[in-house]
């Protein structure tokens, strides 16, 4: 049984209009489903609801809740988005279908309606507002969730599009899962025999352990890393250990916030280890026998400012192959960064794409391999190299260096 405050009582019976009424059954059908006994407080929401997954009638639920009153409708917390599915501006670069873009147009002036900020972005904890240890948070990718938990010691569990729009219009969410302390203890130890020097090789080593993972309730605790890892090697750390195990935290030792209290005792936990050569065979997983290649993809998690900076270094001077399409993905802050920084002139001028508010493969990638007649896609992301065989794409990883110079050959560079 849900025991509500007098507040969300009152929200849930109506007092505060209609729209907060239909969010807090929401979030309450949601408690009662994972046996939570009360509802949290949450600082901040982050939607998941591109237009891949929302589809027309989902775009249509959110234009009918535009149409309250303004003091019914909008949002209570500081509410924001992960990637739309099309880039407005430069959506015909791509051949993106216009039918597609005018849906996310339609979903994002809904959003707007709301009172939704619209970030379109699965990195704000590199760019928005960052979290604080033991803050409660709503937040909806999966990149962005494990990474708010296990390096901020925030606390979220991965909410669905419409858990998390419910949760910025009431301000609250399910006490389950990463927001009790039960749940963000080690289940796990993973003993690391090299630390990984690239952000291919972190995405493996985070690929690997999520797949070891059993269930959403296990907790790596990682030991053996040798140096502290930047912002950008744990976030394609994260996303990978997401993607491959629907993983929400890992602790590593004397590093993450956590990771001194998440166990009594290393010893009695199962434990893996993995090394260098545990990652060399996660790449050759990929390798291909040919090396054709169609595009190459710099992509989820979107690019930070240092990543977009080094891509822009490796193009300068050079020129993509006419037979290899080259996209990189930021978010509108990044992007305009980049702009007045002079790194998407060096991307653009070597003939590749710089999009914003994006992530390829929400961006109906299938449809887009059709019309561009993509199929060999070659990345530095460990996430996206799960994800995208998925839409019927032959996905190959190696190093951001080694894709560069492979778009720049026109074929897969070993």
């Amino acid at each position: 049984m849900v025991k509500l405050t007098a507040e969300e009582d009152s929200l849930l019976n109506g007092d505060a209009g209609e729209v907060r009424s239909l969010a807090m059954r929401h979030i309450v059908e949601v408690a009662r489903f994972f046996d939570a006994e009360r509802l949290v407080p949450v600082s901040q929401a982050h939607i998941m609801a591109d237009t891949e997954a929302l589809g027309e009638p989902g775009v249509q639920h959110l234009e009918r809740l535009a149409q309250y009153d303004w003091d019914d409708r909008r949002v209570l917390i500081p509410t924001i988005t992960d990637p739309r599915g099309a880039d407005f501006k430069a959506y015909e670069k791509i051949r993106h279908d216009t039918r597609i873009v005018e849906l996310e147009a339609r979903a994002r002036d809904a959003f707007i309606a709301l009172g939704v900020l619209m970030t379109d972005t699965c990195i704000n904890y590199q760019t928005i507002l960052p979290p604080v240890k033991g803050e409660h948070l709503a937040f909806g990718d999966t990149g962005v969730c494990i990474y708010t938990n296990s390096v901020f010691g925030a606390r979220t569990n991965y909410e669905g599009g419409p858990s998390a729009l419910a949760a910025g219009l009431t301000g609250r969410t399910p006490a389950y899962g990463f927001h009790l302390d039960e749940h963000r203890r080690a289940t796990q130890r993973i003993v690391i025999e090299e630390t990984p020097d690239s952000y291919d090789a972190w995405g493996a080593l985070g690929a690997l352990i999520g797949e070891r993972m059993r269930s959403y309730y296990d907790v790596p605790y990682i030991e053996g890393v040798t140096r502290a890892p930047d912002s950008d090697e744990l976030k394609h750390f994260g996303a990978a250990m997401a993607s491959y195990g629907s993983t929400a935290m890992f602790h590593i030792a004397e590093l993450t916030p956590e990771a001194e209290d998440a166990c009594d005792s290393k010893s009695v936990l199962p434990t893996t280890r993995l090394g260098k050569a545990d990652i060399d065979a996660y790449q050759s997983r990929f390798r291909r026998d040919d090396p054709g290649l169609d595009v190459v993809v710099f992509a989820a998690p979107q690019l930070s400012l240092l990543e977009l900076q080094k891509l822009a270094g490796l193009l300068d001077g050079r020129t993509v192959s006419s037979a290899v399409s080259l996209i990189a993905t930021t978010n509108p802050e990044m992007k305009a960064a980049a702009d007045r920084m002079g790194l998407t002139e060096k991307i653009e001028n070597a003939g590749g794409i710089l999009l914003e508010g994006v992530c390829f493969y929400q961006m109906h990638a299938r449809d887009l391999a059709a019309a561009n007649g993509w199929h060999r896609l070659m990345t530095n992301s460990a996430k996206l190299t799960n994800i995208i065989a998925g839409y019927g794409y032959e996905p190959i990883i190696d190093t951001m260096e080694r894709c560069v110079d492979s778009a720049v050959a026109g074929k897969v560079m070993s």
